[in-house]
């Protein structure tokens, strides 16, 4: 399938992800890579646990404990006894689970060079300084900020700090509603796209504004008669998603069923016939009846996986050969897991993440105000 009219140089969003790792280990082969990480995970037992984002490629998924979307990744990781959680994930999510983890318990990350471009849109300064900013906009009326899941820690902690939460892209609206209660404004980031998605279903989408954190000047009128302001950040992956790609899979397969992601932009969410998590997208293909077509409009990986895990069902991406793997993801190459596991079987820590105390307190009490709703 082709790009509907959309080209872009995909070789723009590539290096070499190995080009961190001890020399010894860029060469391996998967027969080799299965047979080591075998061996390292032998000798740690129940010491450690492997976690793979729904995102992360074959191999990696193959080898994890458990697979899943980033907050319940986290949630496995708490759940568990192992003294080294391994996130084949990227920092974000590593983060998470440090801040919902025991403090015996030590997080992972494979690779230090896979950080979240949409999380990146968001950090704390930038957002603080445009606090103050849009707090001057909207006069009296109190402004509580949302943050989706995919931010930073110290992003978390700014919102817990100013009365805000964190929300999964699951539970966003309730997150919206929880934020109505206790003030007048709500600031979403870093993603413009799920915020915009669901103030749309909960009725207030004319009652949004976004703000550019690298404009020179704002419409301080329009961001006073705001209930929702939406900050410009947005996943690199989801945003490249068109109608035209939705129509395009309709007119080669005719009972194609289109199932996207919430960070997907408002008309392609509009065009499709399921909204949801990379959790309801497993759901909603693993639910086909035998012989369904599903054109899936997330990371390229997890309709992949979906291919291999339900043979029965006609699962294609929805941009066809133009869909894009996740740059960040992307950098969690199998032969860094082999290295980790391996340091850690010879008693030596690599790549640990940890987040500062004050910030994971904050960070936390964000995620547990999520929890409350």
């Amino acid at each position: 399938m082709e790009t509907a009219g959309f080209e872009t140089d995909l070789s723009l969003f590539k290096y070499d992800s190995l080009e961190q790792l001890p020399a010894a280990y860029r060469g391996l082969t998967e027969d080799e890579r299965t047979e080591r990480i075998a061996a390292a995970r032998e000798t740690l037992g129940d010491d450690v646990v492997v976690l793979g984002h729904n995102y992360q490629r074959r191999e990696l998924v193959e080898a994890a404990d458990f697979v899943g979307d980033s907050y319940q990744l986290s949630v496995e990781a708490a759940n568990a006894d192992a003294k080294y959680v391994v996130f084949c994930g990227v920092t974000f999510m590593a983060e998470s689970a440090d801040v919902i983890t025991d403090d015996d318990q030590t997080v992972i990350l494979p690779s230090m060079e896979a950080s979240c471009p949409m999380a990146g849109m968001a950090e704390a300064l930038q957002v603080d300084s445009a606090w103050e900013a849009i707090e001057a906009a909207t006069g009296d009326r109190t402004v509580i900020p949302i943050t989706y899941m995919n931010s930073y820690a110290d992003l978390k902690a700014f919102c817990a700090e100013q009365g805000g939460l964190v929300c999964t892209s699951s539970n966003a609206a309730d997150a919206f509603e929880w934020a109505f209660e206790r003030g007048d404004v709500v600031l979403f980031l870093p993603d413009k796209h799920l915020g915009e998605n669901t103030a749309y279903d909960m009725g207030i989408a004319d009652r949004t504004v976004e703000w550019d954190p690298w404009a020179p000047d704002h419409d301080a009128d329009a961001v006073a008669d705001a209930d929702v302001v939406l900050w410009d950040g947005y996943c690199q992956v989801h945003e490249r998603f068109r109608v035209e790609h939705v129509e395009q899979v309709r007119g080669e397969h005719s009972e194609a069923n289109v199932v996207v992601h919430p960070e997907c932009r408002r008309e392609v969410c509009a065009a499709a016939d399921v909204v949801g998590s990379t959790a309801t997208i497993c759901e909603t293909v693993a639910a086909a009846d035998p012989g369904e077509t599903w054109a899936i409009g997330t990371e390229i990986h997890l309709a992949r996986h979906l291919a291999r895990w339900h043979p029965e069902v006609n699962v294609v991406p929805l941009c066809g050969d133009a869909c894009m793997d996740c740059n960040a993801m992307r950098q969690v190459d199998p032969n860094y897991l082999t290295w980790v596991l391996e340091e850690l079987a010879a008693g030596r820590e690599r790549n640990v993440v940890e987040v500062a105390p004050d910030e994971k307190r904050l960070a936390k009490l964000a995620l547990d105000r999520m929890l409350e709703v």
